[in-house]
């Protein structure tokens, strides 16, 4: 029985790759990668004479069909991206499907990733973390993403081009200018950068150019902090949340019955039938 490889390459760092993973591209009989030129670099730094085919986002639906023939016919194949893990923001996911569908044995060799590399030295928090790849290019749809993920108590990881970073944390801002976000670039390379600053400060960073656009970026952002269990008002009645509203802030009845209706999730009208004693 063949097996396909799903196999880890470094990020930046040559050193990086395991002795596992050199053994594997050794011994299979074809590597599938996203560029052959980039494998081609790593393949004769470890002397691996394997044959490469070719693999990307535009030819993975007639190559997974040839690849699953060959792996049919018995032929182990090791699949790569770039740089990374295979699968993660890079193509293999239909050829992993179809392998399955197929009864062909999938195994893992597991490698460095830049999302967690980045993760590890950003200052944020790590327990919970929520993987978001590439956000759509246009401002809109990325808004709306935003908008949905970053209101969630988990740390977002996002992958983004230099020609886009900034762009993308102009979006951010609009969602939350105060919340921190870190950048982390040429991870694992000699001019590594990971920054961890509020939004605003970080985007000040890259227009005074203290960060350059160069390399491929890891945005994180902090996740939403939970809501405070009690409310400073719950010890209130509606009446008191009012009339506290009323002295407090010098308001008119009709703008304090208005707060007491946002603070409370209630319906305004609801508020002031209770504050007027209206049955």
């Amino acid at each position: 029985m063949a097996t396909l490889y799903l196999v880890g390459t470094p990020i930046g760092n040559l050193g990086d790759i395991t002795f596992r993973a050199i053994e594997t591209l050794k011994s299979v009989d074809f590597i599938a990668c996203e560029d052959t030129r980039v494998t081609k670099k790593l393949c004769h730094h470890y002397d691996i004479q394997t044959p490469l085919k070719s693999y990307h986002e535009h030819n993975k639906e007639q190559q997974t069909a040839y690849l699953i023939n060959l792996l049919n016919e018995g032929n182990d194949i090791a699949l790569v991206s770039d740089a990374g893990l295979p699968l993660i923001s890079d193509p293999g996911y239909e050829l992993v499907v179809e392998a399955h569908q197929h009864d062909i044995a999938v195994e893992t060799v597991p490698g460095p990733n830049a999302g967690l590399t980045a993760l590890m030295a950003s200052g944020l928090p790590s327990f919970t973390y929520t993987f978001l790849g590439f956000l759509p290019r246009k401002e809109k749809e990325k808004i709306e993403v935003l908008q949905e993920r970053m209101y969630q108590d988990s740390t977002l990881i996002i992958y983004e081009s230099p020609f886009r970073v900034i762009e993308t944390l102009k979006a951010i801002i609009k969602v939350d200018a105060s919340r921190r976000v870190a950048v982390g670039r040429e991870l694992t390379k000699k001019f590594e950068q990971i920054v961890m600053q509020e939004a605003e400060a970080l985007l000040d960073a890259f227009e005074k150019e203290k960060i350059p656009q160069k390399g491929e970026f890891v945005i994180l952002i902090e996740g939403a902090k939970p809501l405070e269990t009690e409310q400073w008002f719950e010890s209130l009645s509606i009446e008191e949340h009012v009339d506290h509203y009323i002295a407090e802030q010098n308001l008119k009845p009709k703008k304090a019955i208005k707060l007491v209706a946002e603070d409370r999730h209630m319906k305004t009208g609801e508020v002031y039938d209770i504050y007027h004693e209206i049955k």
